[in-house]
């Protein structure tokens, strides 16, 4: 699929992001293939993946659009999306994902990198590259847009230091990332429920990315044990 069909497809969709780390308990390649698989039955247009081996192990049993990512920690950075080109080569070169996620904040890349020098240089080297940016404010989604993003999402909102904190999905950001930009938005972030779903895409996005609330059953059951303790979430 070229860039064109890969947008088209989402359209307007919902994607499941089917993640878990070394530290959580799901942790496994062929655990999220089935998670992948379990996600397109219900009707997802897509998966987001981390890691080569889980994105090589989805892809012999899904065919959907794959937004592939990297979470790498460097110390001298607090980027952890596919954080530098050493991971846009291993998802080039070994998984080919459909799509690839990068953290595109205004926080600097290993090595004292600005995304925008960062998005630049992917584009250069891999120009097919369908190159989505995960940000946190409006700012750094105009400036991925400037840079050569193919797309943005509103991933990272609340998970800088300067973007706002909050329980709840940043609709705000939604609604004003897709009134500025002219590339397509991609929602996501703390969505809980299909109303919220819902409520993503009357701000205008392209498509929506929904991960914990549907794949992550330790922190489902947080949430429960969360509010019936305290009330609130």
């Amino acid at each position: 699929m070229d860039k064109q069909q890969i947008l088209d497809g989402i359209k307007g969709q919902l994607i499941v992001s089917c993640q878990a780390l070394e530290t959580e308990p799901l942790h496994s390649s062929m655990i999220m293939a089935r998670m992948a698989v379990a996600a397109m039955e219900g009707g997802a247009k897509g998966i987001r993946a981390n890691s080569v081996e889980d994105i090589v192990e989805i892809k012999k049993y899904v065919d959907l659009p794959i937004i592939g990512i990297i979470k790498r920690d460097y110390e001298d950075s607090d980027c952890y999306i596919t954080p530098t080109m050493k991971e846009i080569d291993e998802l080039v070169q070994q998984a080919n994902p459909h799509i690839i996620a990068i953290d595109a904040t205004k926080r600097l890349h290993p090595g004292k990198k600005t995304s925008t020098a960062f998005i630049q240089e992917i584009k250069t080297k891999y120009p097919q590259v369908v190159l989505m940016a995960d940000i946190s404010t409006l700012e750094e989604a105009m400036e991925a847009e400037k840079a050569g993003a193919d797309l943005v999402s509103t991933t990272l909102s609340g998970y800088t230091p300067y973007s706002p904190a909050s329980p709840y999905p940043d609709f705000t950001l939604m609604e004003q990332a897709c009134k500025t930009l002219s590339i397509p938005v991609i929602g996501e972030g703390r969505i809980w429920s299909p109303e919220e779903a819902k409520k993503a895409f009357e701000m205008g996005i392209h498509a929506l990315v929904v991960g914990s609330a549907i794949t992550r059953p330790r922190e489902i059951t947080k949430r429960f044990i969360h509010f019936l303790e305290n009330g609130s979430y």
